[in-house]
C-alpha cells in the first residue's frame, strides 16, 4: 500500500483537528496507560558514567580487534540506540498499526530530546533523514530569487555545493565560492572571518558553510563569522536580510556549542556521526523568524497540512512539522534518535566534546613529531575539531588506508575531495592508547 494508505484514521482525525484549527496532530490508537506505547520511548538508557571511557567504549559493538578512527564517518551504535531500536523494530513487527497511529506524537519525543540537548525550543526542530536532506530542504526552501547572491566556501562538501546548484539553477541566484584560507595548518580566525566579510555583497542573501570542514580538519570561527553577518544585516529591510546556515555534521555530537551559542540561522547535521545515533536519521533547527520563511518542497504529514487539503483551506501550521518529509520512514531508527541525545547527555554533553578534544590534540601533537608526515589540521583546538588530516611522504592516503588496516588493524579513512588525505577521528569510541599506537603506526609507514 502506497503513502495514501498511512492509516485513515490519521488523515480523517487530522483534517478535523485541523478544521477546527487545532495545532497537534489527534491521532486514535492506544490509551494513555497502553505499555505497548510507552515501553520503547520511555525505556531508560543504560547508564554510562562519563569519567569511565573504557565503560563508553564498551557499549559499542564495534569489532575490538580494531581501532576505530572512522567510526565517525557511519555511526556504530551504542547500547542504549541498539536496544531502543529492537525495542521498536518488535512493536511495529508485532502491532505496526497501533504504533503508527501514535507517530506525530513519537516525533515530538524525538524533537524534545534534541530540543533538550541543542538548548532550543521542540517546535524549532524539523525531522530529516540526514544532512543531505537538510540541505537540499533548506537551500530549496528558501526560495532564492534572481540576482541573489548565495556564499559558500571552496572547502565545503559536495552535499553543500549541489545543494546550492540545484536552488541557484531553479531561482536564477548567483553561488559564489571562496577560498576561506590557502594552507590549512596556517589557518586563522582572522583570516577566515575577513574573507568572509570581504565577499558579502548587497545581495547576499545566504552565507552556506559548514562547522568543521571533513577536507581538512579545519573548525570556523563560527560565533565571529555570525557577528560580521549580523553587521552586515544591521539596517537591511526583512527580505534583504542575510541568512546564515551551518552544515554542522562533523561538530555536532563532537563539540559542545549549540546553535544559539554559535549565532547561525539554521543549524543542519545527521544524527548518524558524531552523535552515533541511529543510521538515516538528521534534523534541521531553524531560527523561528526563518523557519517560517521556508517553504515546504515534500509533503508533510502533519495535521495542518492534511486538513488543508481536505477542506481547501490555507491555515499555517507550524514549520517544524510542515518542513518535516511525509511518508513512511524507517521509524524504528527515528524514534530511537532520542536514545541516542539521551546517551550523550548522560555522559555530559562537555565531555564528549573534551574527551573528543583531548584525543584530537594528542593524535595531532604525536603526527607532528614524525619527520614523514604533515599535518593539515589545524593544531589549535580552536580552529579543529575531532577531524584529523594529514599527509605521509611518498604514500597514497588510499594506500595508507589500505596498510594501517593490514598491517595495524587501525581503520582510518581518505577526505572525498580533489585533493584528499589521510583522514582519522579519535572519538569516544577509541581510547589514548589507540592513539599512541596509530602515531606508531603511521610513522612505520
Amino acid at each position: 500500500m502506497g503513502s495514501e494508505g498511512f492509516g485513515r484514521r490519521t488523515f480523517l482525525t487530522a483534517g478535523a483537528a485541523a478544521a477546527v484549527g487545532a495545532g497537534a496532530l489527534l491521532l486514535e490508537g492506544c490509551d494513555d496507560d497502553d505499555a505497548s506505547r510507552t515501553d520503547a520511548g520511555s525505556a531508560p538508557a543504560e547508564t554510562v558514567a562519563g569519567d569511565d571511557w573504557e565503560q563508553v567504549r564498551s557499549s559499542f559493538a564495534l569489532d575490538p580487534k580494531l581501532a576505530q578512527f572512522a567510526a565517525f564517518v557511519l555511526a556504530g551504535h551504542p547500547a542504549p540506540v541498539r536496544q531502543a531500536i529492537a525495542r521498536w523494530r518488535e512493536q511495529l513487527d508485532t502491532d505496526p498499526d497501533a504504533v503508527i497511529h501514535e507517530a506525530s506524537q513519537h516525533d515530538d519525543e524525538v524533537r524534545a530530546a534534541a530540543a533538550g540537548y541543542l538548548g532550543v525550543q521542540a517546535d524549532e526542530i524539523v525531522l530529516t533523514d540526514s544532512t543531505t536532506m537538510g540541505l537540499g530542504l533548506t537551500y530549496h526552501g528558501l526560495r532564492l530569487q534572481p540576482g541573489d547572491h548565495v556564499l559558500t566556501s571552496t572547502h565545503d562538501f559536495y552535499t553543500t555545493h549541489e545543494s546550492l546548484r540545484l536552488a541557484a539553477a531553479q531561482s536564477g541566484a548567483e553561488v559564489e565560492k571562496v577560498a576561506l584560507y590557502d594552507d590549512p595548518p596556517a589557518a586563522s580566525a582572522d583570516q577566515i572571518v575577513s574573507r568572509v566579510r570581504d565577499a558579502i555583497r548587497p545581495e547576499t542573501r545566504l552565507v552556506a558553510l559548514t562547522w568543521v570542514h571533513s577536507s581538512t580538519g579545519v573548525k570556523l570561527p563560527v560565533r565571529a563569522i555570525a557577528d560580521v553577518v549580523a553587521e552586515a544585516n544591521a539596517g537591511r529591510d526583512p527580505d534583504e536580510r542575510i541568512v546564515f546556515s551551518l552544515d554542522a555534521v562533523h561538530g555536532f555530537g563532537a563539540q559542545a556549542a549549540g546553535p544559539t551559542d554559535l549565532g547561525v540561522d539554521v543549524f543542519i547535521s545527521g544524527t548518524h556521526k558524531w552523535l552515533f545515533g541511529p543510521r538515516g536519521t538528521g534534523l534541521v533547527w531553524l531560527r523561528p523568524d526563518v523557519g517560517r520563511t521556508v517553504e515546504p518542497i515534500i509533503p508533510a504529514f502533519d495535521a495542518t497540512s492534511i486538513g488543508n487539503w481536505m477542506f481547501d483551506q490555507h491555515a499555517p501550521g507550524p514549520y517544524s512539522q510542515q518542513l518535516t518529509s511525509g511518508g513512511y520512514k524507517a521509524f524504528e531508527h527515528r524514534w530511537a534518535t532520542a536514545d541516542a541525545f539521551a546517551f550523550h547527555r548522560q555522559i555530559g554533553r562537555d565531555r564528549v566534546a573534551a574527551r573528543t578534544t583531548e584525543l584530537a590534540t594528542r593524535l595531532k601533537d604525536g603526527l607532528a613529531e614524525q619527520s614523514n608526515v604533515r599535518l593539515v589540521t589545524p593544531r589549535d583546538p580552536e580552529l579543529s575539531g575531532g577531524v584529523v588530516c594529514c599527509e605521509i611522504d611518498g604514500t597514497d592516503p588510499a594506500e595508507a588506508v589500505l596498510a594501517l588496516r593490514q598491517q595495524h588493524d587501525i581503520v582510518a579513512s581518505v577526505t572525498p575531495y580533489r585533493e584528499s588525505y589521510l583522514r582519522f577521528g579519535p572519538s569516544i569510541a577509541t581510547s589514548a592508547d589507540q592513539v599512541d599506537a596509530l602515531v606508531q603506526a603511521v610513522a612505520s609507514l
